[in-house]
């Protein structure tokens, strides 16, 4: 028993039904032994004092490095419609994806 909690068939019949999940005889005991292993990780992890600890708010001190927007290779309408499969005068053609 972790945290009050008691890892039992009942209650991985009760998760399951909640997950929606199917489990058969096999594979609700592994979930069951799974489940109570998370409860003990995570009881070990409560007892550690965090107090003084201050929240991370980034995984990482990398501050990010932006650029500015340019313009360039600039391309005219024609060229772009060069190599379309299929086009009409000023634009792509593609299939009928939404139908009114």
């Amino acid at each position: 028993m972790k945290n009050n909690i008691i890892v039992d068939d009942k209650l991985i019949a009760s998760l399951s039904k909640l997950a929606k999940l199917n489990f058969d005889e096999k594979a609700g005991k592994k979930m069951k032994e799974d489940l109570d292993k998370i409860l003990v990780f995570i009881d070990a992890i409560s007892k550690i004092d965090t107090h003084e600890v201050e929240p991370l708010i980034y995984m990482s001190e990398e501050v990010n490095v932006l650029r500015d927007d340019k313009i360039t290779n600039i391309i005219s309408q024609q060229d772009a419609l060069k190599n379309a499969p299929q086009k009409d005068s000023d634009y792509f053609k593609v299939p009928t994806v939404l139908k009114k």
